[in-house]
């Protein structure tokens, strides 16, 4: 298989971030080999493992663990033609400590999100801990903007990964534009979750809302969900963009406009910070038909991406 393709981009961020199920699942896949094919190139090296095990570890039942189970590993590296200790590095990085479930290094909401007291106060009324115990590690994010130049709506569907067992919410935060009124927006939970408690801070415009999901995950579970906001309640928008506490992972932003009211200028840009200078600046076009800009990270590191964009 040609190594430009989608599912070999796709196997390179996997082998970044992990979790080494995936990672081994994706290169099995970009490689075509079949489980039994890959028992018998590893036999040829002298390494013994049952298409059984094989499937485990694919799978995310099982975890190499023990030595002989790593020497395997690194067999599969030559075996799959992937780079020396990618795949190893997922289940004993350097350091020694194990990265599927343990937490990232992870950024605070407050250089994030302006207000940030506003986002403490509201997340204190939740009980919701500093460490939510999920990280996300993809995320696609449709925003549509109005008629009369309003942020109308916004859907997400996330994918998420959890770092401690025992997790079974996820709260989601909306951010108005100036006159936003959080008591007039309304939240929908979609697929894999149910709406619990919603909180808003009127002076902030900001709505914060708890996603539950119907199972407790484990450290290194992954869950996908959907939810969204409907607002169209602030004045024009201008911008949109995400903070990221995390590295790792791929964020897409699609931002749609009513076909009354249409930008004259879209840029993408990033930030460190929520008061830092902005950089990363990037002409977006936008599409005639569907009358939409968007922007592809594969990797996000913590700080800000976003879209703004020109009335004229």
């Amino acid at each position: 298989m040609a190594r430009n393709t989608p599912e070999a981009a796709e196997l390179a961020q996997l082998l970044k971030t992990g979790p080494f199920h995936l990672a081994l699942r994706s290169a099995l896949s970009v490689r075509g080999l079949a489980l039994n094919r890959v028992q018998h190139k590893l036999a040829q090296r002298g390494i013994k493992v049952g298409v059984t095990s094989l499937s485990y570890w694919q799978q995310g039942a099982r975890r190499p663990q023990r030595p002989e189970s790593l020497r395997a590993v690194r067999a599969l590296e030559e075996v799959l033609e992937l780079p020396e200790r990618s795949l190893h590095r997922l289940l004993v990085p350097e350091g020694g400590a194990r990265p599927d479930g343990d937490r990232p290094s992870a950024r605070s909401y407050r250089t994030l999100v302006e207000p940030a007291d506003a986002l403490q106060q509201l997340f204190a009324e939740l009980e919701t801990p500093a460490d939510d115990g999920l990280h996300t590690v993809g995320h696609h994010e449709r925003v549509r903007i109005g008629a009369e130049r309003e942020l109308s709506a916004r859907e997400s569907v996330q994918v998420v990964r959890a770092h401690r067992d025992g997790v079974d919410r996820y709260v989601a935060i909306h951010r108005g534009d100036v006159g936003c009124d959080p008591s007039r927006v309304t939240v929908r939970a979609a697929e894999n979750c149910r709406l619990g408690r919603v909180r808003g801070d009127a002076a902030a415009g900001v709505v914060v809302a708890e996603l539950l999901f119907d199972t407790r995950l484990r450290a290194g579970d992954t869950h996908v969900f959907g939810y969204a906001f409907e607002d169209g309640t602030g004045g024009p928008s201008a911008e949109y963009f995400r903070g990221f506490r995390f590295t790792g992972g791929q964020y897409v932003l699609q931002v749609r406009f009513d076909e009354t009211a249409l930008p004259v200028r879209c840029r993408r840009f990033t930030q460190s910070s929520a008061g830092a200078p902005r950089g990363g600046r990037q002409e977006l076009t936008l599409s005639g038909r569907h009358r939409a800009v968007h922007l592809v990270e594969q990797g996000v590191r913590p700080g800000i991406v976003g879209i703004v964009w020109d009335w004229g």
